[in-house]
């Protein structure tokens, strides 16, 4: 994790300085010309957001995810503190610290918008202060979001329940988490999302807007198997896509004899994903699409006749899927 918090932008500072350090941070980049708000922009801040890197977190991945809360902190003006836990090997006996800053203009030269990093590399020594560290760090009476990465083990994880049970949105991605974090007893379950079902909002609403056409009744009515094909690289989103059509059409009537199920493709095609519903009859539905293309087809028939539809699809982009994990 040294490799992590060394790769991360930002300026080394002392630990017990670290707000000071950000005060003086805008000032240095307001004398240089740089853009740099004023004081009281600064505190237009909306959200608290703490992301931390599990220990399978590369530094170019980590960069990557650090990027995305940028872009993030674009939409909505972020104080994030960044986790970079050290090994339970670590020789290390000290916190460090760095701060990070960076300013937006909106749709005028007035609305600018500014997110603050305070990025935090620890080792086990001084993990019994780590909690009061980032609350000092945290902006007060602002709701908290927290966001674990490539985290290995949930019960580790749960041991941070000062954020598990202060966030109002607790976020992972089901593509890089371990197999149980779905069904992992979290202190706050209401507040768990997954970034892969996040990142699937443009398909379902494509699929739901062109199924919501015929009666729900008329969905299952002789249905016999629902089927998500996915790339092997889509294998989370196949499963999140599965599991909401499951529930969309259980809605719609009794759904007891179908059978639902996630497969990979029998090719790699790189963004592709397939939903296909078989009837006992005539009826059929069949949605082809390519997120990296962009492109997909619908073919169906619900007895009023055969429909054939080409229409955009895409995963949302990170930042967006983030936004959504937050705030649906």
């Amino acid at each position: 994790m040294t490799a992590i918090f060394d790769a991360l932008p930002g300026i080394e500072v002392p630990v017990g300085e670290i707000n000071a350090s950000l005060a003086r941070m805008w000032d240095d980049r307001a004398d240089v010309g740089q853009p740099a708000p004023a004081a009281d922009e600064v505190k237009a801040t909306q959200v608290n957001f703490v992301l931390r890197f599990g220990r399978a977190t590369t530094p170019d991945d980590a960069l990557r995810q650090f990027r995305t809360t940028v872009r993030f902190s674009t939409r909505y003006p972020s104080r994030v503190v960044v986790l970079c836990p050290l090994p339970s090997d670590s020789p290390a006996t000290e916190m460090r610290a760095k701060i990070y800053g960076e300013c937006f203009l909106g749709r005028t030269k007035s609305d600018a918008r500014c997110c603050e990093f305070v990025l935090l590399n620890y080792p086990a020594a001084t993990r019994v202060y780590l909690e009061s560290q980032v609350s000092v760090c945290l902006s007060p009476d602002l709701p908290l979001y927290y966001w674990a990465h490539r985290f290995s083990e949930c019960a580790r994880l749960a041991e941070y329940r000062y954020l598990l049970t202060r966030a109002r949105r607790f976020i992972f991605d089901t593509a890089v988490a371990p197999a149980d974090a779905l069904t992992f007893p979290w202190p706050n379950p209401a507040a768990v999302r997954d970034l892969a079902f996040e990142r699937t909002l443009p398909v379902r609403q494509s699929v739901g807007q062109f199924l919501s056409r015929y009666e729900p009744a008329r969905l299952v009515e002789g249905l016999r198997t629902v089927t998500v094909a996915h790339d092997p690289a889509l294998a989370a989103e196949g499963r999140v896509l599965r599991q909401w059509l499951q529930d969309r059409l259980t809605a719609c009537g009794p759904t007891a004899a179908v059978t639902f199920a996630a497969v990979p493709l029998g090719a790699e095609r790189g963004g592709g994903l397939e939903l296909r519903f078989a009837y006992a009859g005539a009826s059929r539905f069949d949605w082809t699409g390519d997120v990296v293309a962009g492109t997909a087809r619908f073919e169906a028939d619900f007895g009023t006749g055969r429909t054939g539809l080409s229409a955009p699809t895409s995963l949302l982009a990170p930042e967006f899927a983030l936004g959504e994990a937050m705030f649906s």
